[in-house]
């Protein structure tokens, strides 16, 4: 879309006026660099301002003021702004001739810029300038500044990236005190600092580092490229620590550049440790950050010596911090003692009870919103623990129905004849159900390798009666979604499990609804190992079998799952030395050999003789036979 003429006359020719309640116009003013504004006028003669042009920078670039300015406008209006949609959106980013594809437009009231300008301490000829907007509305008038204002706050050149790390680098990591505004959402997602997400250089720098991370044939990158799901918790590792350094650092626009500080990143890793974090975050981020690195690496420029220094720096301090921030011990009395674990006999029998309740209800009341509910909360359950090895959760979250016929859903894929996660009805009589999972954490490693598996007939019957009325119903109630939620279990809102956590916050309250306790779901893996390596397990399915439908191997079992794994050999180490120590005793029927020591002694050396053939051997102190006989 072209930009619209600057006259009333010229707007109200294309017709874009005649469904619009404002009148605009557009203003030049310096606050304190040059920007263009787009003043608006409603029918009650209320007026409202919006910034057109953002000012673009790389560090250091926007000056304090102008970032004040933000931030007080943000004060004052309490994060709430006027957004635009329809034909007045469309007509401000006419005339302010931004990208159409911008994807949120907001206007504050004029006197809310006024009043932040003050507050900001601008220069006088700024707020005359805002004055005489404020005052003149049908001024259609471009304000030109002083020469000598807009040389004082002249827009510099953009700011070349010097692709050089910070030395020297630090050699220990900083104390840091937690500051009196701390807060744990700081990160760039968090509410109060999403518009920074949004600014051009950041915008820029995170889409060819995304471009960069997920290419599939990316040879100036080490290793294989991120899936969809590491690349996310990559962008939730280079929010948070720009988060950091915009809130805690004063950083007025954070951008990817602040990952050539050493100093910088040797704080965010201490700031972490004095909160408390979580171990496998404040672990991963030395991984996160080389990643960074090489990406500025493999620009025009990045070939300077300090970026393999900062590598090696970087891998140095993922090892000394997983050295001293290992991952936490666990054991199931402790978890029990908070309340975070069941055994395995009660998980089942809660999962048990909730089947035949469901079903119970179903046939006395009929299906309604609530039975269908509880249909679908027992069938959830039914496929976490009970009837299957736990599969995971995320196969579980991804599991399409058998009405879907549409293309893949996993990002990931690009297989065009893939299905995906799928539960399909083999047959209708006899009742046959299969689970398909093409998409699972080792898939990879595994040569793409499918784990597949017809459904056991109780489980199946509780699907497919749950996949009939109880889940139309359920698709019905939920008039935003309705028939197109593709998934087979969905929240509260009939939306799939997209996110992990809304899928771990809703199997808590169900569990603790059934008188359980708030385990997250996938502590149900370790409930199910815990019970197979135990002295006392009871008959079931092979370990190498359920470790394939868990997606991985029994190897992982002892190292990730089996929570009591070295007590237990430790144990059962100590009970074996008892009945060995027997053994050895018992063994012991002949008589042990008659050894005395003979008191003639030859050249300083004590000979020992048997008492049925004595041997007397020559000493030689200076030979080397002696030499080797004394040394064996």
């Amino acid at each position: 879309m072209q930009a619209l003429p600057l006259t009333q006359s010229g707007i109200q020719q294309r017709g874009l006026m005649s469904s619009s309640e404002y009148t605009f116009k557009r203003v030049q003013v310096c606050l304190p660099e040059p920007s263009k504004l787009v003043v608006m006028c409603d029918k009650r003669k209320r007026q409202c301002v919006c910034l057109c042009q953002v000012y673009k920078s790389c560090l250091d670039g926007l000056l304090p003021n102008y970032q004040a300015f933000y931030r007080v406008c943000s004060r004052l209006t309490k994060h709430q702004s006027t957004l635009l949609s329809g034909q007045d959106k469309q007509l401000l980013v006419a005339l302010a001739g931004m990208d159409v594809s911008v994807p949120h437009v907001a206007v504050v009231s004029l006197a809310v810029c006024c009043r932040a300008l003050k507050l900001c301490k601008v220069p006088a000829a700024v707020l005359h300038a805002f004055d005489d907007i404020r005052l003149k509305p049908a001024s259609q008038v471009v304000l030109g500044l002083p020469e000598h204002i807009l040389a004082a706050h002249a827009q510099p050149s953009p700011n070349p990236v010097q692709l050089q790390m910070t030395t020297p680098f630090p050699v220990t990591l900083p104390e840091c005190a937690l500051p009196a505004d701390f807060k744990k959402q700081h990160g760039l997602l968090a509410k109060l600092h999403k518009h920074l997400v949004r600014r051009a250089v950041l915008a820029q720098h995170m889409g060819e580092f995304k471009s960069f991370s997920t290419s599939p044939f990316q040879l100036n990158r080490k290793g294989i490229a991120h899936s969809s799901r590491t690349w996310q918790n990559s962008e939730k590792h280079v929010y948070l620590f720009l988060g950091y350094c915009h809130h805690y650092q004063q950083v007025s626009q954070p951008t990817l550049q602040l990952f050539l500080s050493s100093p910088l990143i040797a704080q965010f890793v201490s700031f972490h440790i004095a909160a408390g974090h979580s171990q496998l975050y404040i672990r991963n981020f030395p991984s996160c950050a080389k990643c960074v690195l090489r990406w500025w690496q493999s620009k025009p420029g990045g070939n300077h010596p300090s970026f393999v220094a900062g590598l090696e720096w970087l891998q140095t301090l993922g090892l000394q911090v997983a050295d001293q921030l290992p991952r936490p011990s666990k054991d199931p009395k402790g978890l029990a003692d908070i309340g975070k674990w069941m055994c395995a006999a009660d998980l089942v029998h809660t999962i048990h009870g909730a089947e035949q309740q469901s079903q119970a209800q179903m046939q006395q009341q009929g299906v309604t919103v609530e039975t269908s509910r509880d249909m679908h909360d027992a069938a959830l359950a039914a496929m976490i623990f009970s009837h299957l090895p736990p599969v995971r959760l995320s196969c579980i979250r991804s599991l399409v129905g058998p009405a879907y016929l549409g293309p893949c859903l996993h990002p990931d894929c690009k297989e065009p004849s893939c299905e995906g996660n799928r539960l399909s009805i083999m047959s209708e009589s006899p009742l046959l159900m299969r689970i398909s999972l093409p998409h699972h954490k080792n898939a990879r490693k595994w040569g793409k390798a499918v784990i597949e598996f017809d459904v056991p007939s109780d489980l199946a019957q509780l699907l497919h009666t749950y996949l009939g009325a109880p889940r139309k119903a359920l698709l019905e109630h939920h008039l935003l979604i309705g028939d197109a939620c593709p998934y087979v279990f969905m929240d509260m809102h009939g939306r799939g499990f997209v996110a992990a956590a809304v899928l771990t916050l809703y199997w808590q309250k169900w569990l603790v609804s059934r008188g359980g306790v708030p385990m997250n779901p996938s502590m149900c893996r370790q409930v199910f190992v815990d019970e197979r390596q135990s002295d006392s397990a009871t008959a079931g399915p092979s370990n190498q079998g359920a470790a394939m439908v868990m997606g991985h191997s029994v190897k992982q079992w002892d190292k990730w799952y089996d929570m009591q794994y070295h007590p237990r050999l430790a144990q059962n180490a100590v009970d074996g030395m008892q009945s060995w120590r027997a053994a050895m005793l018992q063994s012991h029927t002949l008589a042990a050999p008659d050894l005395t020591l003979s008191t003639a002694l030859h050249c300083g050396h004590v000979l020992v003789s048997d008492s049925e053939e004595s041997q007397y051997q020559s000493c030689c102190s200076d030979s080397d036979s002696d030499i080797d006989i004394e040394l064996d």
